[in-house]
């Protein structure tokens, strides 16, 4: 699958169910992904809610066999001995969260340069038959951001609300592009998002797989009362969930449809006046805000946002009214 470029440190990838070969598990985010594992040299750090994908799987352990130092923090309940077996027998260490609230990271650093992120798990199901971004970011800066959440997780065992609000690099700018990093629960990510709702003059899209904060939802009804566009798509077995935005937001006419897919529409994403880009692993909730291990990026970059906005109207397109 061929990246759209922001900038030459700034691609993004999004998944794509229809294509004639996802059937085969083919042309997906993960080559690009596994293209990156296959060329590190040094390290690689892996923060990972779910994953079933051989590819990445056979790539992480043929980095270590050949001297990359390959670590790894993944989500506990959703790995059994039999599945980490590969890893460890390979001799990567692997730490599990062994905690209630989950570790709902999908994040890789390599050679303490390369990120990739996004909403992305590295399972078959994600990839080919769900809706999903994965970005890479080129920056030292922002893999020092990751690393210092990586290394609380891996070093210290510093999970959810145990986590300290520590990152080094809160706001850099790469090409001429402003790139925030948070974490949550540590860093009040709800706010910032709020921030950025009120801030609009024009335009809020959105692709949610859930929507169930209250301080989101009276932002956007807020900006949508002042003039303010409000357009977006939730996930249809979502909407309907306890404490779910959905019949509130389009109550109050804001354009709203429900994804008309098999699989997920799993994006976590929001546009501001087709400039500003928020995507990452954190779902719109209180869960995401309060107790799981998630991170987020806010990217300054008209061109990216556009990239996101044809993936939003096709998604609309393909939306249920």
């Amino acid at each position: 699958m061929s990246p759209t470029e922001a900038s030459a440190n700034i691609q993004v990838y999004f998944s794509d169910p229809e294509s004639p070969i996802a059937q085969f598990s083919l042309g997906g985010p993960d080559e690009a992904l596994q293209a990156a594992i296959d060329a590190a040299r040094l390290t690689i750090d892996v923060a990972i809610y779910d994953l079933n994908l051989y590819g990445i799987r056979d790539a992480l352990v043929a980095a270590e066999q050949r001297g990359v130092e390959v670590r790894m923090v993944v989500e506990s309940e959703n790995f059994t001995p039999e599945e980490l077996l590969a890893f460890t027998s390979a001799g990567i260490p692997v730490i599990g969260d062994d905690d209630p609230e989950a570790m709902h990271d999908k994040f890789v650093i390599i050679d303490r340069y390369e990120v990739w992120t996004g909403s992305m798990n590295y399972t078959l199901s994600d990839v080919y038959r769900n809706r999903n971004n994965l970005i890479r970011l080129r920056s030292t800066e922002i893999a020092e951001n990751y690393e210092a959440e990586f290394d609380e997780m891996f070093s210290q065992g510093l999970f959810g609300a145990h986590s300290p609000a520590n990152t080094p690099n809160r706001k850099i700018t790469i090409n001429g592009s402003i790139v925030e990093t948070y974490f949550s629960p540590e860093d009040r990510v709800e706010a910032r998002l709020v921030e950025l709702v009120n801030s609009a003059e024009d335009s809020v899209y959105f692709l949610a797989y859930s929507l169930t904060s209250d301080a989101l939802a009276e932002a956007m009804i807020a900006a949508q009362v002042r003039g303010v566009k409000i357009l977006g798509v939730i996930d249809k077995a979502q909407a309907a969930n306890a404490g779910g935005e959905f019949e509130r937001l389009t109550a109050n006419g804001i354009e709203i449809r429900l994804d008309g897919e098999e699989g997920r529409m799993h994006h976590k994403v929001l546009i501001i006046d087709g400039e500003i880009v928020v995507t990452g692993s954190y779902n719109f909730s209180a869960n995401a805000e309060k107790r799981n291990d998630e991170n987020l990026l806010v990217i300054h970059n008209a061109n990216l946002a556009s990239k996101y906005m044809e993936e939003i109207w096709h998604i609309w397109d393909l939306g249920l009214p």
